[in-house]
């Protein structure tokens, strides 16, 4: 009776076992536990409002198609914590499918027109993390999109590098993997590259991200590698200190597209710097980013499953011609990269702080002092002395503005009609839950 008892209980905890490996930082890249480098070929994925990770079904239906399309990572803009997510979670993981999921909630935002990072914000973030920092498949947080978005937005800039310092000391006192933690920025060129720069800087690796990524539409056909300023992008990421890759991109003027800056992104031009890209998006909406369809548009108002007179659930349908034009782009597209055992940190070099301008969109002045949790905006920023380490080894193994709709994200130029449903523990655990089944199986008897 012991021996079936545990048998069956075994049997269901291998279930849960992952298919999938962490994925670390080593310096500035992302490594596969084999030491080869991960680049990210991904999707943003935001079928509902409040949480698309669960209806297992649905998830299992495309993370199907995503697999045939070539996609290893998804982004995901907003969960519910407290809900079931092992079924979806496991669908991508046998997919051999990464998440990337932000943080931050509809309630939640850092906004610039009211600056403050408080114990509320900070609780609803760490209950995010508690819920996902579990499965292995996921790749990275963001603790904020788009926050900075106008020219008088940059103040905002040290509430979320204070933002990425707590969570990634909550993470740490909770023992919890070590989980990158970074921030999504819209391409603004006037904050190039201070934003970057600053949200890298200073020399404690407690204060900074971990990694950087880019929501960039400036690759619009027809276009190359130098008229659609990826060249300067690229000359910004020489010798950054952490990973950096874009977290939405895939302009659709005039379309259809043609995804022609993938491969600028995984090819000699940028291979050496940047980690890859997230594709907007998976679903078809208003603003025909979409790789896939439910249904044709406009359906039933009384179908609890249309919202913003589009179907979110069902069978996946590519559309054509954009969802081939990157499958057959992407088949094309086998970076290699660099080992991890030939990466050495020390020759990175930490960006300086950058200091404001006049007139200019940037607006914080060298190595302020990061706001303490439950502070407030008011006044200016008190500037503070930047360590004297000349790099920033890494850890191994180791949407908030004025112009939100309803998935919390941007609704400027290319957003108009964007997503309106948007926006190691586990040796541990599987050793206390065998442990319990013992001990459960023990009393029974």
């Amino acid at each position: 009776m012991l021996f079936a008892s545990l048998s069956l209980a075994l049997s269901g905890l291998a279930t849960l076992a992952s298919a999938l490996d962490p994925i670390e930082v080593v310096g500035n890249k992302f490594f596969n536990k084999d030491g080869s480098q991960f680049f990210l070929k991904g999707v943003a994925y935001q079928l509902r409002p409040h949480d698309p990770l669960i209806d297992t079904e649905q998830c299992k239906r495309d993370a199907s198609l995503m697999k045939e399309l070539g996609v290893n990572s998804i982004r995901v803009y907003h969960v519910d914590a407290s809900a079931d997510h092992d079924g979806c979670m496991k669908a991508f993981d046998d997919a051999g499918i990464y998440l990337l999921i932000d943080l931050d909630t509809f309630d939640t935002y850092i906004l610039p027109s009211n600056l403050h990072w408080n114990q509320t914000q900070h609780d609803d973030y760490a209950d995010v993390m508690d819920t996902f920092q579990k499965y292995d498949n996921v790749l990275g947080f963001f603790v904020g999109n788009e926050n900075i978005a106008h020219k008088e937005d940059s103040i905002a800039a040290p509430f979320i590098k204070a933002a990425a310092r707590d969570m990634k000391a909550y993470r740490d006192k909770k023992n919890y993997r070590k989980i990158p933690i970074g921030y999504s920025a819209a391409d603004i060129v006037e904050l190039r590259p201070m934003l970057q720069n600053y949200l890298a800087c200073g020399g404690e690796t407690a204060d900074i991200v971990d990694f950087f990524a880019l929501n960039s539409y400036s690759w619009c056909d027809p276009a190359d590698y130098k008229t659609s300023s990826y060249d300067m992008l690229e000359s910004y990421a020489k010798n950054f200190p952490i990973p950096i890759f874009f977290s939405e991109t895939g302009c659709n003027t005039p379309g259809p597209r043609l995804f022609a800056d993938q491969d600028a992104v995984f090819g000699k031009d940028m291979i050496n710097d940047w980690s890859g890209s997230i594709i907007y998006e998976w679903i078809q909406e208003e603003n025909h980013y979409g790789l896939i369809s439910y249904g044709p548009a406009g359906g039933d108002a009384t179908n609890t499953d249309v919202e913003g007179g589009f179907t979110r659930k069902g069978t996946p349908t590519p559309v054509s011609p954009d969802f081939n034009n990157l499958k057959s782009k992407w088949a094309t597209l086998k970076p290699t990269g660099v080992h991890k055992t030939d990466v050495d940190p020390k020759t990175l070099t930490t960006p300086s702080c950058p200091t404001s301008t006049s007139g200019g969109w940037w607006g914080i002045e060298g190595n302020v002092r990061l706001p303490s949790l439950g502070e407030t905006m008011a006044g200016t920023f008190t500037s503070v002395p930047t360590a004297t380490s000349d790099s920033q080894p890494q850890d191994s193994g180791k949407d908030g503005n004025d112009d939100k709709g309803k998935d919390g994200k941007d609704d400027k130029g290319k957003d108009k009609g964007k997503n309106a449903a948007s926006k190691d523990m586990q040796i541990t655990i599987l050793g206390s839950s065998l442990a319990a089944v013992i001990l459960f199986a023990a009393v029974a008897l």
